[in-house]
């Protein structure tokens, strides 16, 4: 076990619950819209507030993401990105300075693609703090929740509106945290979320003492805030990757790329919860 990697989200939580406030969680679509401008990227959301970061491995079938993310997985599958290629760029960031805590969200098949052996020996090599499968069942997870465990990488499982009496069982070999769906169907932005969310909620909390966030269609200042005061983390995915979709043009001109990072920094520090 590498103690860097693998204490570096619970040491995070840590001083986030000291601190009275809740983890922002942004998602990227690693390669979009290529690399070098992804570690940039990762450099501003730093600077604007993020406290965790989620690397999207980009896949052409992504089952659990709207049209946003689908749109630049198409863009980042243009420069060949891969597994691998999103660990090497965790490794970069870290190398850059990044102190934050990096999880990487990939689809099963990419990661069988890989091999399990190779793909949890280099999960540490990498700085990788955390992962989600989404398309992982809990009735077929117990291979990779051991094999996290002796990688020292927390597995973090996601809980749906609909899980109800799995809830328990769903949680009871997560790490890290525990992610909370917002909404049925697949990311996106959203203007209101699944009737009883603070019940379902509620009832994640009840059944694990680990930290619990909550994501999918989270898009706003106001929306944030909302969820901030209710769990421990928020992740904003969808809306990020929008702005970047947004400022491409901008990103891609040598004279006004600097003013495209801005943007997103300044998007992104909006989102960001107070005490």
């Amino acid at each position: 076990m590498t103690t860097d990697t693998t204490n570096r989200m619970d040491v995070a939580f840590r001083q986030l619950k000291e601190q009275g406030r809740a983890a922002l969680i942004p998602f990227l679509t690693v390669g979009d819209p290529d690399l070098e401008t992804t570690l940039a990227i990762i450099k501003e959301l730093e600077a604007a507030g993020a406290d965790m970061l989620e690397l999207g491995v980009p896949y052409s079938d992504p089952l659990a993401d709207g049209p946003v993310i689908q749109r630049a997985s198409a863009r980042a599958l243009k420069g060949s990105i891969h597994v691998r290629t999103c660990m090497e760029t965790a490794l970069k960031a870290r190398q850059a300075g990044s102190e934050l805590p990096f999880i990487l969200f990939t689809y099963y098949n990419p990661v069988l693609q890989m091999g399990l052996d190779t793909f949890f020996a280099e999960l540490n090599n990498h700085e990788i703090s955390g992962l989600i499968i989404p398309d992982l069942p809990v009735e077929e997870s117990e291979d990779m929740r051991s094999r996290s465990r002796e990688a020292g990488v927390n597995l973090i499982p996601l809980v749906a509106p609909t899980s109800s009496e799995r809830i328990a069982k769903i949680v009871s070999g997560a790490s890290g945290f525990v992610y909370c769906v917002s909404s049925l169907g697949v990311t996106g932005e959203r203007a209101s979320f699944h009737v009883g969310v603070d019940e379902f909620i509620n009832s994640v909390r009840q059944a694990t003492d680990l930290p619990v966030a909550v994501g999918f269609g989270i898009s706003t200042g106001e929306q944030v805030a909302r969820f901030a005061s209710i769990c421990d983390g928020v992740v904003v995915g969808s809306a990020i990757v929008r702005k970047v979709e947004d400022v491409i043009p901008l990103l891609d001109n040598p004279d006004t790329r600097s003013e495209g990072l801005l943007q997103i920094r300044e998007f992104v520090a909006q989102l960001r919860p107070s005490k």
